[in-house]
Formats: C-alpha cells, structure tokens, sequence
C-alpha cells in the first residue's frame, strides 16, 4: 500500500506488527482512543479560549445522565459549581451526577436542582454541614449520595470505579491555553491538589478562571496537556471563604486541656522526637494540639521530617521556626498556608493520590507518625463516626479520617466527652467512617482511653500519671453526666452510602423517621 506521500509501505511488517500508514501531518489530530473512550486532542495553532460556559458545554458536549466534576479548595467561597450548575439547569438537562471533592453551604442551589431532577447523585469527600446535607439526609436525592475519602476518590477515578465526562476546575490563574496554578489570580487558593485525577482522567477538562495570564502562566500545578478549554469569567470565588470556623485553635478550656493531654500522650509514647511526622485536622481542638506539640518540640530541640494534610499557617508557623524540615500539602487552610506554598520551595504540594490512595505504589499517609483525629461519635470497639450528628443528619464525610488513620503509626482521636449534652462514647456509632482496628488512642478532658490492640503504648503511659481509663469507663462517666440517650429511629431508605478508603462499603446511612 501507498501512505500520503506515495511510499510503499507493506501492510504487515514481521517483528512490528501491522502497519497504519502515514496519511498526512494533522490526519490524526481530533479524536483519540483511550480504554474505549473518545478523548480531544488539540492542533498546533487551535484556540481552546472559549467565551462563556454556555460555549464550553456546547463544546464538550453535555447532555443526560452524565458525571460532572468539581473541586472544593475555595471551600465556602467557591463561585464554580453553582456558575456551571446554573448553566446546565438552564438547559434543561436531567440526571447529573456531580462529583465534588467537596461540598458547602454555599452550594445550597444545588437543592432546587435535586428536587427538579437536575441532580440525582453525588459523591463527595467532605460535605460541611448546611443545605446540600440535609437535603440528601432527607431523601431529596434520587439515588443514595456517596460518601468517599480523599484518597479512596482518586482510587475510583484511576480505576474506573468513577468515570467522570467533565472536569470543571476552578483556576486562580490560567493561561490561553491551559496551564493552571493556584497561587495567582484575585482567588488564590493554594495547592489544586483534589482535583488532578480528574484533569488527568476526565474525558474533558475545562478550566475556569477569571485571571487570565500571559503564556506561560507560571508556576503551572496543572499543565496544559490535560486542559481541552478555558473559560473567562468574572470571578471563580472569595478567596475569604477558604477560611472557616473550623481552621482556628479553640479558645475553650476544656478543649485545650484536652490538647495538653493529647500531646503529653504523644510525648509519653515517644513519638516528639527527630524525623516525627504529623498531621492535624483542622478543628479547633485539633489545631490547640498542634500548639502544644510545637512547644515540647521546641523544649527538645527536636526537627521533625514533614508536617502533612490540610495544612493551616499553625504548620506553616512550625516550618518557619524549623521544627519541620518540609510540608506536604493537599489543601490550603488559610491565606497564611497559600502564601507559604507560593513562596517556600519546602513547603510541597501532593495530590489526592499521593496523599492517601491505599492502592497506589506508597501513599504519603503511610509515613505518617502522628494523626490528630476529631469525631463525632465513638464506640467500645473504637469505631469512629464523624459522617453523621446525634441526630442522624449527615453533617461531613471521611475526608482524610480513615486515610490517615490506617497509615499513621499514632491515630489518635480528641474529642470532648459530651457535645451537645449527649455522649460522644456510643455501645455502637450511628455510622462508621473510620474502622476501630486503625484508632490507637482517644483523649478526652476526663481521662485517656487505649485501643487494646495497642499493648505497648498502653504500658508506656500505665508509667505516667496521665488518667488512663479503659473506653468502657469513659462511656460510663459519659452518661452519668447526660444520661443515657435514646436510640435514633431511622426508615429503610438508604439516603448515603459510606465508602472505605479501598472502595467496599462500610456503612450505610438510612434516613431519620
């Protein structure tokens, strides 16, 4: 046979298989396949600047049923969702499964869009508590929502588990042509790291961005390879509401007695000393421990290898001082923690994946020393709730919770004993999130309870004068305070399902009567 240019080439060489000729220079450029799937790719000199997001999805085509894609780094003040959203309601088109990495009260139109049809399912890594929660908690949602972890989320788009059509990102900065950071622009919001599975396995990308930078935009986080078109709009978000009520050290006495305890039990188990690796959560009593861990390490002289996870200017304050030689970083916090990722070269972002995909070739996560956990409910069996509040409404998701507490040496939950004049210590949570077997220690203002899997950090502190009391006890002093309260009823209908880390179900959540 003959290629384009007149050269004979045979249709079967020996030792390389059959041949496809050469048919001329951009004769394969527009559609590609991968794993039976029709991907875009682009010509030397096309434009991928659209005008509006009505543009975009004419371009990439939206219609029924297919799976969008979102992610939450601007948190309350993200603007892209509901931008998008509003764009696909106007059409008319039903059946949408919206993918987001994360979930807020600013979200709240997404509920009218439930009870149109609009949306039928979600799948979320955290959703803060508001009016998306309760919808779903209501059975407005057509089929049950999907509770993931932040590293069981990439885990599913990687395998295939989630197939997303559409990745919308939103883009502090982009260029023309698709590179992408998330330090410039009027929204800088830090890493983008929840949402680089997706730009990478998506069918179609669109970056979203109302900072339009000369090419290249530098530094990129997310590269133009992955990008199909970029979309101007006046704003992506209010960079003010990456910063919540949940990112601040308590002020409450009985939460930082609890975090002084907690870091003594850290400190009692030998875990403060050179190359510790330390994760908080972003509560406040979480962060109050982060405070005190600072001050014993700076007591010791101790450097520690890496602080990791959402990581708030508390971190970033620990980096500075030299108390850590570095940070990995899967979300930014505050503005503190966006600046510090802008500017310090040690301070490093990770992806979803390589944050805590239980089947990747070694999660961050697995090197973890210390875990700072919250809950919101635990059991004698130290399961850990922290999906739905004592009345059965959902009010959050894993997000890092089971991630890091199966790869942390140390995974210990703080929590005050009672919330709401109820008891945190349950026979049974209301709905597991995180598996007992991977909690070591919990820590309350009335004493410390250890897993007994974990003998040996039990003699370590049976040598302190910390109260060390067995869970069953705490559950006992828990209810002389509040009593002991009744059992939530719920109907049969399944409103969320809550996924393990590795993708089996491990709990279910069944709507309140």
């Amino acid at each position: 046979m003959k290629n384009a240019l007149g050269r004979e080439i045979p249709e079967y060489i020996e030792g390389y298989g059959v041949v496809r000729p050469f048919m001329g220079a951009f004769a394969n450029y527009g559609m590609r396949e991968r794993a039976s799937v029709r991907l875009r790719s682009v010509k030397p000199g096309e434009q991928k600047l659209l005008a509006t997001i009505d543009e975009a999805l004419d371009k990439v085509g939206i219609k029924d049923g297919m799976t969008v894609s979102f992610h939450h780094h601007l948190r309350n003040g993200d603007y892209v969702l509901n931008l998008v959203m509003a764009a696909i309601a106007k059409r008319g088109i039903k059946d949408i499964h919206v993918a987001a990495t994360g979930i807020f009260p600013i979200h709240e139109p997404l509920v009218e869009y439930i009870k149109q049809g609009i949306v039928t399912g979600i799948s979320v890594n955290y959703i803060s508590p508001g009016p998306v929660a309760k919808a779903i908690t209501k059975g407005l949602l057509k089929n049950p929502a999907v509770m993931m972890s932040h590293g069981g989320r990439p885990r599913a788009i990687e395998s295939g588990d989630l197939h997303i059509d559409v990745a919308f990102i939103a883009s502090p900065e982009a260029d023309a042509y698709g590179n992408i950071n998330g330090v410039g622009g009027k929204a800088a919001c830090g890493t983008l790291s929840y949402i680089i599975a997706d730009s990478i396995y998506a069918d179609k990308v669109v970056a979203v961005t109302d900072s339009l930078a000369p090419y290249p935009a530098c530094p990129i986080d997310i590269t133009q390879d992955f990008v199909d078109y970029v979309v101007v709009v006046d704003s992506i978000g209010d960079p003010g509401g990456i910063v919540s009520g949940t990112t601040k050290v308590t002020s409450d006495p009985v939460g930082l007695r609890i975090a002084k305890t907690a870091a003594q039990v850290i400190d009692a188990t030998g875990y403060i000393k050179n190359e510790l690796s330390f994760q908080t959560g972003a509560g406040g009593t979480s962060l109050a421990v982060a405070a005190e861990v600072r001050k014993i390490m700076k007591a010791k002289g101790v450097v520690g290898s890496f602080g990791a996870g959402g990581v708030t200017g508390y971190i970033v304050d620990m980096l500075n001082d030299g108390l850590f030689r570095n940070i990995f970083d899967v979300q930014c916090f505050d503005l503190k923690a966006v600046a510090s990722y802008r500017d310090n070269p040690r301070h490093q972002a990770m992806s979803g994946s390589l944050y805590g995909n239980p089947h990747d070739k070694g999660a961050i996560v697995n090197n973890l020393d210390v875990m700072i956990l919250g809950a919101t409910e635990i059991d004698l069996d130290f399961n850990v709730n922290v999906v739905t509040g004592s009345d059965g409404t959902i009010m959050g998701a894993s997000g890092g919770h089971n991630d890091t507490a199966a790869g942390a040496k140390l995974a210990m939950v703080v929590t005050n004993l009672t919330k709401g004049r109820l008891p945190v210590v349950k026979d049974k949570v209301t709905t597991v999130t995180t598996p007992g077997e991977t909690i070591d220690v919990l820590v309350t203002e009335r004493g410390i309870a250890v897993n007994p899997r974990r003998q040996d950090l039990l003699e370590k502190l049976k040598e302190t004068d910390l109260p060390v009391k067995s869970i069953e006890e705490l559950k006992e002093i828990s209810e002389k305070m509040t009593g002991k309260p009744e059992p939530i009823e719920f109907t049969e209908k399944i409103v969320a399902v809550v996924e393990y880390r590795d993708g089996t179900v491990i709990d279910v959540v069944r709507q309140p009567k």
